[in-house]
């Protein structure tokens, strides 16, 4: 991670904090603190894995905001395994930390743990992907995922063009264990299922509900498995692919390679449209490559300032800002939730978007 970036997220998360203090007076029901108790106070953040390259800039983004404003950080990766996490997460409450920021590997796994965090007063904010089955969850931070999946789908429907078609496309979707991949995949079906109603576009494999289309995990290997096989059984006959939904740009690095394998991506066959999120390194390069059609840019250090900033919040004894309160029920309750917004990123724009703004260098992406 460059210097650019963490102070840019310092002065994010200081000019966030500034803009709300005035509001951030009104005391919660159960977690008030007095004056003064925060100081210095050691705060646990648990993310699922430093495979994903963005979960990285996450915790390091968080870290440096909340050290910042003067607490003490236990970070945790748990690269995916469950137990790990939840080990991660009774260790830090044995530690004796005041507040719990927690990125779900399994959204349902925690309930255990939650409820030994909230017999001793440790209030939770869930980031980023909703912790479910749990009344102990108290606020969530998290980008507008219904959005992002429209994001996706708008993105791909452009990049295929005003031609009438049919266009036949394929559809994938995000770890079933992750309460945000139903969002995201309802989001861009809002925008694909007229389309296929009316005949433009055709799954051709058949295959148009979540749970088929469900990448476990988001596991990039399994994504290209999916697309090889099917492009084996219902690509036949000289038909082509010519869009892919894609909820992540690990998966859509997969999905490239199995079309490379199968003929994609040369003057005379040209790689479908392919979407994805996050606008990971590879990714990008892709996009400018001209491989990947587009991403999802969700600016994380813009989220781990919101959340930086309602933890801080939260541990004075304030209520932090939200913006919904009926979106998210995890089950148990309605989660009082922080939406930030998506932006999607292709060639035309990733300078502005990626390196003006200082998330990456110029040389990252070469």
């Amino acid at each position: 991670m460059k210097l650019t970036r963490l102070t840019a997220v310092a002065g994010i998360f200081a000019v966030s904090v500034s803009l709300a203090a005035c509001g951030s007076s009104e005391k919660t029901s159960e977690q008030a603190a007095a004056p003064g108790d925060s100081a210095g106070a050691l705060v646990g953040v648990t993310m699922p894995t430093k495979s994903s390259e963005r979960w990285i800039h996450d915790g390091d983004n968080i870290k440096l905001a909340l050290e910042k404003a003067g607490y003490k950080v236990d970070l945790q990766y748990a690269e995916n395994d469950i137990p790990t996490q939840v080990n991660q997460i009774e260790n830090q409450i044995t530690k004796g930390v005041k507040l719990l920021v927690i990125a779900s590997i399994d959204g349902t796994a925690l309930t255990t743990q939650l409820q030994e965090a909230a017999d001793k007063k440790i209030p939770v904010i869930s980031y980023d992907r909703l912790i479910r089955n749990s009344p102990s969850v108290d606020y969530y931070a998290t980008f507008d995922n219904f959005k992002v999946g429209v994001e996706q789908a708008t993105s791909l429907v452009e990049g295929l063009g005003t031609g009438p078609g049919p266009f036949n496309i394929e559809l994938f979707a995000g770890s079933p264990d992750d309460n945000n991949s139903p969002f995201f995949f309802n989001g861009a079906m809002s925008v694909l299922q007229p389309l296929i109603d009316s005949g433009k576009l055709v799954v051709k494999s058949g295959q148009k509900d979540f749970a088929t289309a469900a990448i476990l995990r988001w596991d990039p290997a399994t994504a290209q498995q999916r697309m090889e096989n099917l492009i084996t059984s219902s690509y036949g006959g000289g038909a082509k692919v010519s869009g892919v939904l894609s909820p992540y740009d690990g998966l859509s690095i997969g999905i490239l390679s199995a079309l490379k394998s199968s003929g994609y991506g040369t003057a005379g066959q040209p790689y479908p449209i392919v979407t994805g999120q996050d606008a990971e390194v590879a990714s990008v390069k892709s996009i400018i490559a001209g491989e990947q059609y587009s991403t999802v840019f969700k600016d994380t250090r813009l989220l781990a300032a919101v959340t930086a900033k309602m933890a801080d919040t939260v541990l004075k004894g304030g209520k932090p800002e939200v913006n919904n309160e009926k979106d998210y029920d995890n089950g148990k309750k309605v989660v009082p939730s922080y939406l930030l917004q998506p932006v999607i990123l292709g060639k035309s724009n990733y300078q502005k978007e990626l390196i003006d703004s200082g998330y990456y260098t110029a040389d990252q992406l070469k």
